[in-house]
């Protein structure tokens, strides 16, 4: 299956612009968040940033998801690419102190910035996915999705590690210049894919349209339940936003430390996904979906309860291995049971998921670790995953039987 997935030029022209686009952007991330502390001094700015950069993200998710079904899929990838291309070139120009008059609302200029970024993403987001269902044979979902999973994670392992080397050893401009040269690749290897245009009605009126991917997603119980998983363990078994606590109070672990902990579920992930692209979850599917989010919130607890580095970062790489399953098997669900015509909405739909969960999740684990306390607020985010888990089972018994495989031979 893979050796005829690589036959597909327009699939390499993908996940080569996904690899590309991903460093850059978390290259810029980091480099961001160092520069944003630089100039003001202050830990709750780089809140803002992520504020900032979420509340565009989410807010544009619906009309875009609109437009991807509307449009043609390439030219909004491609748009949402160049844009991001204006903004990092913008941050370069800002940074350079080129033009002296803006030197004085350079962190204003900076947030500016970021909401287009989150415009970007909020585009970015719906047509990427759309698109990976429009180049690829629907047998091939489940490989794809692995593959496209698989490239992500290498991306986001290396992206901020890149960035920080970069920054570190050569400073903003330099840095800026190399994420410029990044996401120009990705724009040309996009252009490089012929894509298939894709008839959708536009009868309907913008706000029937504008909803109907919310309407669909709450109509089938399979995709549903599968957003639904996904959205309440980040929200409550996520423990990222504590970890530059456990790296400096509980496990001493210092700087050094909190990189290694933050590399881990990435490098989990990236395992797992690779190991999915010869072996899909064809098989039990609904099955291997609970436990594996159920497995998520196991390697929390034991993350929680850990006053071991290397068992703590063997947790974290375990749940970026379980997480990593869940993942592949919900992308390609969208892929498999979601009409082509559809897949911006429900993307979009799944974005906002997404979004609302990493946002929130933090704002969650900081609130229940200032109410009961670091390790118990991570003990109760565990506890919380398999509840839902053990809930859903019974809430979602579609989604329970599923077998992917019994779908994919029926396509």
């Amino acid at each position: 299956m893979n050796k005829e997935l690589f036959k597909n030029k327009g699939f390499g022209f993908f996940i080569s612009a996904r690899l590309m686009f991903t460093i850059a952007i978390l290259m810029q991330s980091v480099i961001i968040g160092w520069q944003v502390y630089e100039i003001t001094k202050d830990a709750f700015s780089l809140g803002m940033v992520g504020l900032v950069e979420a509340i565009p993200s989410i807010a544009t998710a619906l009309i875009s998801g609109v437009i991807v079904d509307s449009s043609d899929r390439k030219k909004v990838l491609l748009f949402a690419y160049i844009l991001m291309f204006f903004c990092s070139t913008s941050l370069l120009i800002i940074s350079s102190d080129f033009i002296p008059a803006l030197i004085g609302y350079k962190i204003s200029l900076i947030y500016v910035i970021i909401f287009l970024t989150g415009i970007s993403r909020g585009f970015y987001m719906p047509a990427s996915q759309a698109l990976l269902g429009q180049i690829v044979d629907k047998e091939h979902y489940p490989y794809a999705v692995s593959w496209n999973i698989s490239i992500w994670q290498i991306g986001a392992i290396s992206g901020p590690a890149i960035g920080g080397f970069i920054y570190g050893f050569t400073g903003t401009l330099t840095s800026y210049i190399i994420i410029i040269s990044f996401i120009a690749a990705a724009i040309i290897f996009v252009a490089g894919i012929k894509s298939k245009s894709v008839f959708t009605s536009t009868q309907q009126p913008i706000f029937e349209r504008l909803t109907y991917g919310i309407k669909f997603v709450f109509s089938k119980q399979i995709i549903l339940g599968s957003m639904t998983l996904d959205l309440f363990a980040v929200l409550f078994g996520g423990a990222v936003a504590l970890l530059p606590v456990f790296a400096s109070d509980i496990l001493d672990a210092g700087p050094k430390g909190l990189g290694i902990l933050r590399a881990a579920p990435s490098i989990g992930a990236v395992i797992m996904a690779i190991y999915l692209t010869k072996h899909p979850p064809l098989k039990n599917t609904g099955k291997v979906l609970f436990s594996s989010v159920a497995g998520f919130g196991l390697s929390i607890l034991l993350f929680a309860v850990s006053a071991n580095f290397y068992l703590s970062v063997f947790a974290l790489a375990l749940s970026g291995m379980f997480d990593s399953v869940s993942v592949v098997i919900r992308q390609t669900i969208l892929q498999i049971f979601t009409p082509d015509e559809m897949k911006g909405r429900v993307s979009a739909v799944n974005s906002i998921f997404i979004g609302s969960s990493n946002e929130i999740g933090a704002f969650e684990s900081g609130l229940a670790a200032k109410l009961m306390g670091v390790v118990p607020s991570v003990i109760f985010g565990g506890i919380m995953t398999i509840m839902i888990v053990s809930s859903s089972i019974f809430l979602f018994p579609a989604l329970r039987k599923m077998e992917l495989k019994e779908k994919q031979s029926g396509i």
